[in-house]
C-alpha cells in the first residue's frame, strides 16, 4: 500500500505553516502549487514523488521508507 499525507499535513511537517488554519489559507488563496498545477484542496493526498511549490520553494514528498537503508 502507497502511503500518502494530506496536503496541508505535509504544509505542517514542512514547516511552511505553523497551524492547519494558516494551511487552509494559503491552500484556499491558490498560493500552493502540486505538480505544477494550482491545488486548492487541503484535503489533496501527496504521495512520494509530488512536487510541491510555494513561493519559490519546490519540496519533494518523500516516503517514510526512505530513510532506511
Amino acid at each position: 500500500m502507497e502511503e500518502t499525507i494530506k496536503l496541508d499535513q505535509f504544509l505542517k511537517l514542512a514547516q511552511i505553516v505553523h497551524s492547519g488554519g494558516e494551511a487552509k489559507q494559503l491552500i484556499r488563496a491558490g498560493f500552493i502549487m502540486v505538480n505544477g498545477q494550482v491545488e486548492t484542496r487541503r484535503g489533496r493526498k501527496l504521495r512520494p514523488g509530488d512536487v510541491v511549490t510555494f513561493e519559490e520553494e519546490e519540496l519533494i514528498v518523500e516516503s517514510s521508507d526512505d530513510d532506511e537503508p
